[in-house]
């Protein structure tokens, strides 16, 4: 492959793996929306009533293999464009030198394991039910569906809500820069828009890691059954 080709390739890649983070990044919010609804205080109602919507709404069915597609194409470009940049760094400097990288940027590849960890017990202990890949709990659930009392029953475990809210915080540091750098990479880098895109992901990365973590707060010291 020649050496324009291979720069084309890389660029590529990049805009992908930009296009699909964005797409998850929006999701999050949308995602957050849904989930807030469980501090409502009407036992789940609000909250199971959004979960059949989702469940049966056949636009959001394509979404959701929209969503897979896109976790599976930005884990996986993220994981290859990760071992391009170490193999073109083998042998690591002997010396550190100065760096403008942001901190954070230095760490996306940790925080996305982490990140992705979570995910996979996530989807485990919710969306598999729903689909019927995990068995479901009937000591806390009714039908494939009845999502709140389990999640209840789940923050509820400190264990759990401290996991839960790390990597959520762990998120809010890797959406900052996703967000940043999604942005630079389709070419919205300019002196005119960096320091609102900066705003804006530093702000959108705070509401979605803090939003998150209030569900848990609020079932381990405010619910009362």
């Amino acid at each position: 492959m020649s050496k324009p080709s291979i720069i084309i390739a890389s660029i590529s890649r990049k805009v992908i793996t930009a296009l699909a983070g964005l797409f998850l990044i929006t999701f999050l919010g949308i995602h957050l929306i849904a989930n807030l609804m469980m501090i409502k205080p009407d036992d789940g109602a609000t909250f199971n009533e959004v979960v059949h919507f989702l469940s049966t709404n056949p636009l959001i069915k394509i979404m959701e293999i929209v969503l897979f597609a896109g976790f599976i194409i930005h884990i996986l470009l993220a994981v290859f464009v990760t071992i391009l940049n170490w193999m073109t760094r083998p042998v690591g400097y002997l010396v550190p030198t100065k760096s403008h990288t942001n901190f954070m940027s230095k760490y996306m590849f940790h925080t996305g394991v982490i990140i992705l960890i979570f995910l996979v017990l996530h989807l485990w202990h919710f969306f598999a039910i729903k689909l019927g890949w995990a068995p479901m709990n009937p000591q806390f659930m009714k039908n494939e569906q009845d999502f709140y009392p389990l999640a209840v029953h789940l923050f509820q475990q400190p264990l759990f809500s401290v996991f839960y809210i790390v990597s959520f915080v762990f998120l809010g540091f890797h959406l900052n820069h996703a967000l940043q750098s999604g942005f630079q990479t389709l070419g919205l880098s300019h002196n005119k828009y960096t320091p609102a895109v900066k705003v804006f992901s530093t702000i959108y990365s705070l509401v979605i890691a803090v939003g998150f973590t209030i569900i848990p707060l609020f079932f381990l010291f405010i619910y009362k059954a």
